[in-house]
């Protein structure tokens, strides 16, 4: 077992990169406009972690048999967010900006409010908060 390896970066590989940081800009991220027409991104989270985003051809490049998978995502994300509520908004912000519903907000039976949305991509990004009492049930 590798016991000093500790997660540090998760990245996504982006057909368009515009539209991309566009839908993670909507979740809150604070990624500079110019940005957009980057080969490569990389934005520093609040915990600590940092999420990179690369275009097709930049992975192509040192890659050359990379192909995407056609009609999956490439990594599943989760962003937490403060209420039930909370969850409902953000699912209709991204919904009404033209994105992919996944699973419409539902009470999950672990204990929380949950919802997934498609990012340009087809990356799965769930949405998701505790409900109330549901910090036992998630723990």
């Amino acid at each position: 077992m590798i016991t000093d390896a500790k997660p540090a970066l998760v990245g996504i590989v982006v057909a368009d990169m515009e539209r991309t940081l566009a839908f993670y800009r909507l979740l809150g991220l604070d990624i500079p406009a110019e940005a957009d027409t980057e080969p490569h991104v990389d934005v520093a989270l609040s915990s600590g972690m940092r999420l990179a985003f690369d275009t097709e051809a930049t992975i192509a490049s040192f890659h050359p048999s990379w192909k995407p998978t056609p009609g999956a995502g490439r990594v599943g994300l989760a962003f937490a967010l403060p209420d039930p509520a909370a969850v409902d908004d953000a699912y209709a912000q991204l919904t009404e900006a033209g994105h992919r519903s996944e699973l419409e907000p539902f009470d999950a039976f672990w204990g929380m409010r949950y919802a997934t949305v498609l990012d340009p991509d087809g990356t799965g990004v769930d949405l998701f908060a505790l409900l109330p009492g549901g910090e036992a049930a998630a723990g």
